[in-house]
């Protein structure tokens, strides 16, 4: 696999959670924690994978993407801007009145959106339907929903599961963003997920487990799962809460709240260093 690729890659991460860090900071609101978890992810699908047009955010041939866990938006929203979908500009105003990035999004009011979310356990349905529709209308778009670990505590997840599963939408690719943290705590304590695999499995997916932070491992992962044909696919993708951040990594508290002034500085000097090296001034 191309190494530059990678490594291009992994800044943009990086790039992508200072800008996470920036829009919660200026806001005084907000998730970083699972903003901050799913970057790798993000850049992934929306710098290599995704088949988009941000000229024509309604291009009919277009992949679809649906971030289910609707409070991590601000990764989405950065990851909307840096593509061209709207000026970067547009990110100081999350959480704004009459902003056109709600707290959640919002497919009436943001470029590039193309589901509204935000109500948990909605967006694998929402994804199944649409990637059943690619089917019904011999396109070949694909559909990714990303969701998190404490969402699939809802039922409607596995109703999903097994819709996707009898009709074999084999286009729709799910992503569990595992980082075993939610918001009064740990999944384990929770609601314990595990067998997650085995359930997955049992549910008649196709089911790929990675590391949700290397960037060489998501790339093979899709990979594999476009080639594997007849069943719906998930990626679990072990993941860290806050993750690039020291303080906030592991920590719950940082599920919805914003750095202070000096938590903030703290933050992105450590960002910085690895979102742009030397040049850390950017």
């Amino acid at each position: 696999m191309n190494i530059e690729l990678i490594c291009d890659l992994e800044r943009k991460a990086y790039q992508l959670r200072c800008e996470i860090i920036k829009m919660i900071y200026r806001a005084r609101s907000g998730h970083p924690g699972g903003s901050l978890s799913i970057a790798e992810i993000m850049t992934v699908l929306y710098f290599h994978v995704l088949r988009l047009d941000p000229k024509n955010p309604n291009w009919l041939e277009r992949d679809r993407f649906i971030l289910s866990k609707g409070h991590a938006c601000p990764a989405w929203y950065a990851c909307l801007a840096m593509r061209g979908f709207f000026d970067m500009e547009v990110l100081n105003h999350l959480r704004k009145i009459d902003s056109p990035l709600q707290g959640h999004p919002d497919m009436r009011k943001t470029r590039g959106v193309d589901m509204t979310t935000g109500s948990l356990g909605h967006g694998l349905s929402i994804g199944a339907g649409m990637a059943q529709a690619s089917k019904l209308d011999n396109k070949d778009y694909y559909v990714f929903v990303l969701l998190g670990d404490g969402e699939v505590n809802e039922g409607i997840v596995w109703e999903a599961a097994m819709y996707a599963k009898k009709y074999e939408i084999d286009n729709l690719i799910a992503i569990l963003d595992y980082n075993r943290l939610q918001l009064d705590g740990c999944t384990d304590v929770v609601m314990p997920l595990e067998p997650l695999v085995a359930k997955w499995e049992s549910f008649g997916w196709n089911v790929l487990e990675i590391d949700g932070h290397n960037i060489r491992q998501i790339l093979d992962a899709i990979q594999e799962i476009k080639n594997h044909k007849g069943e719906p696919s998930i990626i679990i993708a072990h993941t860290v809460k806050g993750k690039g951040v020291s303080f906030m990594e592991n920590d719950p508290d940082w599920h919805g709240k914003p750095p202070d002034d000096d938590q903030y500085q703290q933050a992105m000097k450590e960002l910085k260093e690895r979102a742009y090296g030397n040049d850390s001034h950017s």
